[in-house]
């Protein structure tokens, strides 16, 4: 009787999963409307609904870093019809809350959308013109004062990353909000602030600061004078953001190889790929295996900068 109510089951399942999708489509984003999240997500609404033939419908549910919505995504019946998109702090956040679902084992990537690098950036009147100059001037008594949106943050663990790379002392002030820091460094009450590129782009183009290097492995085609942090010889200092799509664990895998064609598909349209390179981008499509890969690296790469920075989660 068992082995007959597991073929039942397993038929209905694969039923489920031909016909796919067969009514409107929910991915939740992990952050409010206006950031990156929202709008790249956007971006791909039109062109991954077209290929699937049913309408994407975009809810933002913010909180916690992300978790609020993954939290959501990774409880939702796995029916291919409820799928989050979200930012790599999702490998971080189990360093920083008591979550109620597991990372690695609740939830399935499904593809990797685009790279969304920071900027380094300090005030133009400051004497950093180069991270030479910032890692020369770091040996001096007080060091650098560098802000992020808060302990724990993306940005955090990044700068963290760069002071143990560099080797030379650094000084966290934590804000509220990219604005709030940004507005700091504009007015030069602090040094530097790892700006998201979609901030720092026109802030740079306006004189308002300088970037003195990037996140990235390369280069942005639209600051491509800006140097990488591996060209100024901090390759271990290197630090990947991004968003990405996750399904609950248990959505039938040909359900989430058909999303990551869509998605993949959508990110080799000239207009998508345009769009997304004008927020600072680059969009990068992947397998499912792939992202999974990169997802599990940056568990234990985080849980490394975290226990070497000595930083106690709040």
């Amino acid at each position: 009787m068992r082995a007959v109510f597991f073929a039942a089951l397993f038929a209905v399942t694969a039923a489920g999963a031909q016909d796919w999708p067969s009514k409107p489509i929910r991915w939740v984003v992990s952050f409010p409307p206006g950031g990156s999240v929202d709008l790249v997500s956007r971006i791909l609404q039109s062109h991954v609904s077209e290929g699937l033939g049913q309408p994407i419908l975009v809810e933002n549910r913010g909180g916690a870093g992300g978790s609020v919505a993954t939290s959501a995504v990774a409880r939702a019946a796995p029916d291919g019809y409820t799928f989050l998109v979200t930012l790599s702090s999702h490998t971080i956040n189990p360093l920083l809350y008591k979550l109620d679902y597991d990372v690695e084992r609740d939830l399935a990537p499904v593809s990797l959308i685009m790279s969304v690098p920071q900027l380094i950036a300090v005030n133009p009147a400051t004497a950093y013109k180069s991270m030479q100059d910032v890692i020369a001037a770091s040996s001096k008594p007080g060091g650098i004062f560098y802000g992020t949106n808060g302990p724990g943050s993306s940005g955090h663990l990044f700068m963290e990353a760069l002071r143990l790379a560099a080797g030379y002392p650094i000084t966290h002030v934590p804000f509220r909000g990219t604005v709030e820091a940004m507005t700091e460094v504009i007015a030069g009450r602090i040094d530097m602030f790892p700006a998201p590129a979609l901030n720092a782009i026109n802030l740079t183009k306006e004189g308002k600061v300088n970037s003195l290097a990037v996140s990235s492995p390369k280069r942005l085609p639209l600051m491509a004078e800006v140097p990488t942090l591996a060209e100024v010889g901090l390759p271990k200092a290197q630090y990947q953001f991004w968003v990405g799509s996750f399904a609950p664990a248990k959505t039938p895998k040909s359900i989430v190889e058909r999303l990551n064609r869509e998605v993949v598909a959508a990110l080799h349209v000239k207009e998508t790929a345009d769009k997304i390179i004008a927020l600072g981008g680059s969009p990068m499509p992947m397998t499912p295996a792939e992202f999974d890969a990169l997802v599990r690296r940056e568990i234990a790469l985080n849980g490394e900068i975290v226990k070497a920075s000595g930083y106690q989660p709040q």
